[in-house]
Parts: C-alpha cells; structure tokens; sequence
C-alpha cells in the first residue's frame, strides 16, 4: 500500500480511517452534523479556503470556546495540513489547542466528546507540522510530551497512535504484557515467525469486518511461517454500550456470547490488558501491526486491511 509525503503522512493515515458520515450542507449550523460533518467532507477534499470558511463563519453564532466551533476549527486545520499548507494548518491547530487546553484543564479533556475531539486533532495537526519541518525525532517528542499531559484521558490513545506512526516501523515489536488470555488460548511463540498482531474490540463492527481477511491469511500462509495474535482490552460494557458491567462479566460475555455469534479460532491466541491500547495508540480499530522474523515491526496500519493488502505487506517478509 503506497504511503503518502512525510509532510502529510501522520494526517492522512489517521483523518483517512474515519468513518464516512453523511453530509447535508444546507441545514441551520445549529444542527452539530452539518458544521462538522460538511468541515470533515470538506478537509477530506483538500478544500482549504472552503473549509477556513465554513469554519470562520460559523465564529458569529458560536462562542469561542464552543467545543464544535473548535472541533471545526480543528478541520480547518486538519485540511490544509493534507493539503501541505503548513503555516495554515498550524494556526489553525495552534488556536484551537489553545482555547481546547485551556477548557480542558477546567471541565477535563473528555468532559465533551467534541472538545476531546478537536484538542486531540490539535495536538496531532501541531506534531505533523514539526514533522514536515524538522522531521520525525521533533514530533515524536512534541507528541510524547503531549501523551503525559493528557495521560488517562481518551485523548492518549490519539496521541500515540501518531507516535508509533512516525517511529515504530522500523523498531522491535515492543513486549505484549498480557494480564489473561481470552477462552482456550494460551502464549504463542512468534520467535521466526512473521506475526500479524490485531488489535480489536468486541464491540467495533470493522473489527467483525477484518476477521475473513485474517482467516484467509492463516489459511494460505501458516505453513510458511505466518502468525496471527488478537490483543485486546476491556472496555466496560457487553453486548449494551450503556449497561456497565465488572470486568468478570465482560470477560464471560466475550468467552461465551459473543464468541458463539463471532467465533474467533483457537488458533488466534488473544491476549488481553487494560494498557494495550494506550500503549500501541489504538484509538481505531482495528489497528494491525506486522513484524518480520526476527521481531522487527514493518507495519503498523490503524483501520481494517483487505487480504489483498495483508499479502502484499506479508509475502515480502516470508
């Protein structure tokens, strides 16, 4: 799979694996989905003066520090960065940062779904612009710095999946510290394999969506040296997003109903902590990681990847 320019890598690799939403320009700015969603329609195209003036247009109705105005804001900025306008992208990223930060330090980063949002799409705006002008070793402790700031909150995840974009390729597959494994699995050996690791989540359907393509894999290439492992966490809830439940009882609703509707195969060991998608940045999922024999990772993809994809990425490795 081709990657983009260095300068627009870190952005196009994480706005690209959003969900599409529908897009209705004409309505009232009151509704949320049609600033946002036309602003998301809008950067995705590159549309740069279009999407600065749907962003600034809407600063006459909404208070400065509205979460959806900087979440707009944020894909003003967001767009010119894909766009390769720098200078722009970071002004726009710099005052929303501003603003968010501030906010953020008084309610809390996740006390608004949009706020956490936009200061996160800030911070990863900012970071992609010292990559474009000092390269991966300034953004990368530009991000790191940022993770620590926003540790334990939903924002960390964000921050460093752009980490690991910019520096894990390359590197050795850091350890997987597992708290448990799910159903009958157990620790498998990767050591001169070539393992694709996939990270997923019960409730996510592009994760129900990646399992075929992994399945085919294993078919056509276990003989020859390729594994699969399924890491995963817990995310507080079973089969309802708003019924909690204790970690016993998420766990017993993947072992038993969920698998029994969504079989995944013995033969995928699953191992599972609560800091595995802090640590490997996965705030999409799911996110795939690919390691050659010898450890060393030379893949990580957050969002699904076709077989196709997958066998480009794996033969080379064999």
């Amino acid at each position: 799979m081709a990657r983009p320019a260095p300068s627009a890598a870190i952005l196009t690799l994480n706005i690209m694996r959003l969900s599409p939403l529908v897009l209705v320009f004409a309505l009232p700015l009151a509704v949320r989905g049609d600033l946002i969603e036309d602003a998301k329609d809008l950067a995705f195209a590159k549309k740069v003066e279009e999407v600065r003036a749907l962003a600034e247009g809407a600063r006459a109705s909404r208070a400065f520090d509205d979460p959806q105005l900087l979440l707009a804001l944020s894909w003003a900025g967001r767009g010119a960065g894909l766009a390769g306008e720098w200078s722009v992208a970071e002004s726009y990223a710099r005052e929303t940062y501003d603003i968010a930060s501030r906010v953020a330090a008084e309610k809390g980063a996740d006390s608004s779904a949009d706020l956490a949002t936009a200061l996160g799409a800030a911070i990863e705006v900012l970071g992609g612009a010292k990559l474009a002008a000092d390269g991966p070793d300034a953004a990368v402790a530009y991000w790191k710095g940022e993770r620590e700031k926003y540790r334990g909150t939903s924002i960390e995840k964000r921050i460093q999946k752009n980490v690991l974009s910019a520096s894990l390729e390359g590197t050795p597959m850091p350890k997987l510290e597992p708290e448990r494994y799910l159903g009958k699995t157990a620790p498998m050996s990767t050591d001169g394999k070539v393992a694709v690791y996939y990270f997923w989540a019960h409730w996510c359907p592009t994760s129900k969506r990646q399992r075929p393509h992994l399945f085919s894999l294993h078919d056509r290439y276990a003989d020859k040296g390729v594994t699969v492992v399924g890491p995963t966490t817990l995310f507080g809830f079973a089969k309802k997003r708003d019924e909690k439940v204790t970690p016993e009882e998420e766990i017993a609703y993947v072992e038993g109903a969920w698998q029994e509707e969504y079989p995944l195969p013995d033969w995928m060991s699953r191992p599972m902590s609560k800091d595995f998608f802090a640590d490997f940045g996965v705030s999409t999922t799911p996110t795939i990681v690919i390691t050659d024999r010898k450890g060393v990772v030379r893949v990580y993809h957050p969002g699904l990847m076709t077989l196709e994809e997958l066998e480009a990425a794996v033969k080379p490795l064999l």
